[in-house]
């Protein structure tokens, strides 16, 4: 069988393009983010104080943080404003991920996925800011009721502010992913990999995987984990109704268009 050179160069052609759309989005989202950066980086004292709140409400007047390396604040500073600078322009990156997929799905799987992309920032930050109300301040109080006279030695939290800023970051992180859990599944379930009935059967090995989950994801009192683990069994029983819905809808689509036509 022979190959013809243009039909090589015809292949070639579009691959050259995507690569090009495809390192102009990233451009992009760098640019966002490094611009994201600057502003944050420029107003950092005020998100630190944001993210040291919760450790002020729970240790009270007496709290404080201390650096044990020199250049440990520097980098502290360089650690929050990128953080703080992800979450701001994360919007811009998703969009710039979604106009690169978009051209490439048919225009019912674009109906399909842009709810998900919608809703993936709401479902984060939504458990971003339960860890940081709720979550954070609980686990404080735990962690911080260790203090005192301990066998006659006198205890005192003196937490180092990277080891802080680290201990927040993994809680509200760890509460936003898990918080995407809805939209993963009904992705999986989009894509034909399982199906709700495969997800209703395994309902209590996914109770069981909760409650790990919130006992890596967050400190060893039991009140964190619940915090963590109860949500997560509640998004796994919101994603099986998304997927009902779906279901319904999809199984309505072909009856709809097949009317259309008569009416």
């Amino acid at each position: 069988m022979a190959f013809d050179i243009k039909d090589i160069d015809q292949t070639q052609a579009p691959l050259l393009d995507h690569l090009i759309e495809l390192r102009a989005r990233l451009l992009k989202s760098i640019a966002a983010l490094a611009v994201a950066f600057g502003v944050c980086l420029y107003f950092v004292n005020p998100i630190l104080a944001f993210l040291v709140q919760p450790l002020r409400n729970a240790a009270g007047e007496g709290g404080k943080l201390i650096y044990t390396k020199l250049y440990e604040a520097f980098f502290v500073d360089l650690k929050v404003a990128l953080f703080a600078a992800f979450m701001l322009a994360f919007p811009i990156i998703a969009n710039q991920l979604w106009q690169f997929v978009a051209p490439g799905l048919y225009k019912n799987e674009r109906r399909a996925l842009l709810p998900f992309l919608l809703a993936t920032p709401i479902l984060f930050l939504t458990g971003a800011a339960l860890a940081y109300y709720v979550a954070i301040p609980v686990a404080l109080h735990f962690l911080l009721g260790f203090q005192g006279n301990m066998g006659g030695v006198q205890q005192e939290a003196l937490p180092a502010v990277g080891n802080y800023l680290s201990f927040v970051m993994q809680f509200l992180f760890g509460f936003g992913i898990a918080f995407l859990l809805p939209v993963l599944l009904m992705l999986l379930e989009r894509a034909g990999i399982v199906t709700r009935q495969q997800l209703k059967g395994a309902r209590r090995y996914a109770i069981v995987a909760a409650f790990a989950i919130a006992a890596v994801l967050t400190p060893p009192d039991v009140g964190s984990q619940l915090l963590l683990a109860i949500p997560l069994c509640l998004l796994y029983e919101l994603a099986l109704i998304g997927i009902w819905f779906t279901e319904r809808a999809r199984a309505r689509a072909p009856v709809e268009a097949e009317a259309a036509p008569g009416e």
